[in-house]
């Protein structure tokens, strides 16, 4: 059995992969060659444990995810967990690896393909809300879905950024590209073509403003529940669909079961994504327009970053 810990999986990550990997996930959901079945969650005391099996006609992945919001005073990673791969056919078990880092590649990579396939070819800003791991890797993978030469970053709360911004210039690698932090989400809002939002907050953290979202591209990552939300009431009047992953994204984020209870959206407004890919994308009608991808995830991301993580380990 391989073990595949944060530094290995560092080293093995090539970013473009792995958002290719992310549509061959969309084209294996298309085709329906998985059984996932709901994903038990198990919440005690604001301490969050996901367990998220799935079967592939290749692989068999379980991920057991801890989601535990109060680290952040510890000043520790909110998410964490293992990834555990079992060979198809025996079922014996044939790698464990990092499951913060398998997550957080894995959920910058869905973020980016949204990037690839929803917002201007000519884009060259993006803005990240919430510095936490979810928005440092939304971030690396926006780069590597557009020419980006300035990344925005605003983050709620008083924590000194100073080291944040320093760790994500220097994995972005890349000279032309400037880090930078506002002090107001108004200010990240006006600067960026793309605003991608990694929170845990159960009220909006963009603003109420149809103006001022008019023509974004939007990619919602934080909201994995009903009580949490980060987009505001106004996206409705801007967008003519949302782009989600799966259908059971409607009960699960805030961010789609509330306005869907309040009359705000309706489901003939939500559009799968493995569906847009089969299509083609939007094109170039994007143009100007204000579009919206909300994710809440799904393990079949998970077992194919996985087993791409380990396809490359044993090449090398």
């Amino acid at each position: 059995m391989i073990v595949l810990g944060k530094k290995e999986i560092e080293e093995l990550v090539n970013l473009e992969s792995m958002m290719n990997q992310i549509e061959e996930a969309y084209r294996i959901f298309g085709a329906g060659d998985f059984f996932m079945p709901p994903r038990p969650t198990v919440e005690h005391e604001n301490k969050t444990m996901m367990y998220m099996p799935c079967y592939t006609k290749e692989v068999i992945g379980t991920k057991i995810l801890s989601i535990f919001p109060e680290n952040a005073k510890l000043g520790l990673p909110s998410i964490d967990g293992i990834v555990l791969l079992n060979d198809y056919t025996t079922g014996a078990p044939a790698a464990v690896l990092d499951g913060q880092s398998v997550t957080a590649y894995r959920t910058g990579a869905v973020g980016g393909v949204a990037i690839r396939h929803l917002s201007g070819k000519d884009c060259h800003t993006v803005g990240i809300v919430g510095a936490g791991t979810q928005g440092f890797h939304l971030a690396l993978y926006a780069c590597a879905a557009r020419e980006i030469h300035t990344v925005y970053v605003y983050n709620h709360g008083s924590r000194d950024l100073t080291e944040y911004l320093m760790r994500l210039e220097k994995a972005i690698d890349n000279p032309g590209v400037k880090v930078v932090q506002c002090k107001t989400v108004e200010e990240l809002v006006k600067n960026s073509e793309i605003i991608c939002t990694a929170t845990p907050s159960t009220e909006p953290v963009l603003p109420n403003d149809k103006n001022s979202l008019e023509g974004k591209c939007i990619v919602a990552i934080g909201s994995y529940t009903p009580q949490m939300r980060e987009i505001p009431d106004v996206i409705w009047d801007l967008v003519d669909h949302v782009y989600i992953e799966l259908p059971y994204a409607c009960e699960e984020s805030g961010d789609l079961s509330q306005p869907l209870s309040e009359g705000r959206l309706t489901k003939e407004r939500t559009v799968l994504m493995n569906e847009l890919l089969v299509s083609g994308g939007p094109g170039e009608e994007i143009a100007g327009k204000t579009t919206y991808f909300k994710s809440v995830g799904m393990g079949l991301f998970d077992v194919c970053i996985a087993q791409k993580l380990l396809e490359e380990a044993k090449e090398r």
